[in-house]
């Protein structure tokens, strides 16, 4: 699949702004009442910041983005429509969590459902982003049961790692956040693996035999289009494996920098937090652009290649 940098950058900015908004949620629910003002607005406008980049950025990749709300009206069969009616949800809550949970409106009793109702929403949008790609039986990468938990992995250690920055800016670095970043991160490098492991030893499903509905043994004789179509560049992106195993490389030498800069945070200075959330950005934007340019739709049996 050709990767497009609108829908990487959506994933990848909504992601650490949805994780960010979980852990900000559990923050309240533990310990109450944000014990800085401007630690609580801040945090809270990075987070929404970073959900609205990403949102905004996925319209760039519509034909007609003024018609993207439409898509909010097929929530009971699209994954995609639910992603926007969940994003949308959202807001409103966060909003309400942000203003209990800062002390500009006095309503503590409201900040534990509230910090609930963010780590759920938060949870479910970034589940049905998720869900998009994994329901796409006529992408094999993506039709796998990895796809969801890896990008909800990546959305949290993300999200903990701009809370590591967030919260030293403000003098409010703690120990436990080096340790959650540590395992969320430990937990991608182990999904990930295990991701990459599984669709390169995958057995393939679909041949041109059975694309064309000829059966058995099909090559192609002739190419379908004299110039190259829509479908084949959009679809028909292909990454060298080459080139894909020193991406892998780079994504896993990211996320150990990150690991690297977690350490130093807590062991040196917490000002190597803010190595710690561009490391783990990076290896996020490294990651997604894989995920794409990896995958292989069916369609492409149509134009060369024999198995999918």
């Amino acid at each position: 699949m050709n990767p497009a940098y609108s829908v990487i950058l959506f994933t990848t900015a909504s992601g650490a702004g949805y994780g960010l908004l979980a852990l900000l949620g559990l923050v309240g629910l533990n310990h109450g009442q944000a014990s800085s003002v401007a630690f609580a607005v801040t945090s809270m406008f990075v987070a929404l910041a970073l959900i609205t980049i990403g949102l905004l950025s996925s319209t760039f990749h519509l034909g007609h983005p003024e018609r993207a709300w439409r898509a909010l009206s097929q929530w009971r069969s699209s994954w995609l429509s639910r992603e926007g009616v969940a994003a949308v949800l959202t807001y409103p809550v966060a909003l309400a969590f942000g203003l209990v949970w800062s002390g500009l409106v006095d309503a503590p009793r409201w900040i534990t459902p509230l910090g609930i109702a963010c780590l759920f929403m938060s949870a479910l949008t970034v589940f049905c982003t998720g869900k998009i790609y994994a329901s796409l039986r006529t992408i094999p990468q993506w039709n796998h049961g990895l796809t969801v938990p890896v990008y909800l992995a990546f959305g949290l250690a993300t999200g903990a790692a701009v809370l590591a920055a967030v919260a030293t800016l403000f003098g409010r670095f703690q120990t436990f956040q080096v340790i959650l970043v540590l395992v969320l991160l430990a937990v991608v490098i182990v999904l990930k693996s295990l991701y990459w492991r599984a669709i390169d030893t995958a057995i393939p499903r679909f041949t041109m035999g059975d694309a064309t509905g000829l059966g058995g043994h099909v090559r192609q004789w002739e190419v379908p289009h004299t110039n190259v179509n829509f479908i084949q560049k959009e679809m028909g992106y292909v990454v060298a494996r080459r080139h894909a195993e020193k991406l892998r490389r780079l994504v896993m030498l990211a996320l150990l920098a990150a690991i690297i800069a977690a350490l130093l945070s807590w062991l040196v200075t917490p000002w190597f937090s803010f190595a710690l959330a561009a490391a783990a950005l990076c290896a996020a934007v490294v990651e997604r652009w894989l995920f794409f340019a990896e995958a292989t739709h069916v369609v492409n049996l149509y134009y060369g290649i024999d198995k999918a």
